[in-house]
């Protein structure tokens, strides 16, 4: 057995490499740059760490200030991406922001297992994922931003959240549903929404400002504001402001 691979070996090898690194960065030279930065910095722990990664990721990222990074943080496409002053990436955050950007805005922190995930190759023109300021991803969120998610101000999503801004069409029962494409509308979230914990937002959805979506819910439609919504698919089952019923029976913490 010849142990030489054969020229179309090779050149199925060499456009399996284009192939990677097309998904991970913008060429090879940036490649190399992204890889060499992280490989450098990305595994140094506690506030040496920090402030080692707050220098450095500038090369490779924008950062509008001091940004706070931790260590085994996963950066795809790593120039566009913005951190804002004084956002917080947790440890095990992967940024994924092909081709369009990922934005955080100052003051937002991304918490422990997140995944923001743009991951664009269909040319889909308004895809990325733009969080504003004083918010919270919580831990294990998924933000899938092929048709954008815009998330406002003062946004809380709790652990385990799922926004997905992207959906396969299958109606067609005589092809693969991979076949036949996606919808990609995109999410709204205003300012001032808190979202439970395992709640699911599905493409399409816009939640209206100071609303509350209980944990589990899925919500397929759009939220009006100062509402709170609950179930499958979820409903609104309370306004905020005219109910006169509490929504604690316990200790209030400032």
């Amino acid at each position: 057995m010849n142990a030489v691979p054969n020229s179309e070996a090779r050149g199925t090898l060499s456009a399996g490499l284009r192939l990677y690194i097309s998904r991970q960065s913008g060429g090879p030279a940036r490649y190399l740059l992204e890889q060499s930065v992280t490989g450098l910095a990305g595994w140094v722990p506690t506030i040496a760490g920090i402030a080692l990664r707050a220098l450095l990721y500038r090369l490779i990222l924008k950062m509008d200030g001091l940004a706070a990074v931790e260590k085994g943080v996963r950066l795809r496409h790593t120039r566009n991406i913005r951190l804002g002053k004084g956002s917080y990436l947790d440890e095990r955050v992967y940024l994924h922001a092909c081709p369009k950007g990922i934005v955080i805005g100052p003051r937002t922190l991304v918490m422990y297992g997140s995944v923001l995930h743009v991951y664009n190759f269909r040319n889909i023109p308004h895809s990325g994922i733009w969080i504003g300021q004083d918010s919270l991803i919580g831990e294990y969120n998924v933000l899938r931003g092929q048709g954008g998610i815009t998330i406002g101000n003062r946004v809380y999503t709790s652990p385990m959240v799922q926004l997905l801004a992207v959906n396969h069409l299958f109606d067609d029962a005589d092809r693969p549903f991979v076949d036949q494409g996606i919808t990609a509308r995109g999410i709204c979230i205003e300012d001032d929404v808190w979202i439970g914990a395992g709640a699911i937002v599905t493409d399409g959805v816009r939640i209206g400002k100071g609303a509350v979506v209980a944990a589990g819910a899925v919500v397929s439609r759009d939220i009006p504001p100062h509402t709170v919504v609950a179930g499958i698919p979820a409903r609104v089952v309370r306004e905020i402001g005219k109910d006169p019923r509490p929504s604690r029976d316990a200790q209030v913490y400032f």
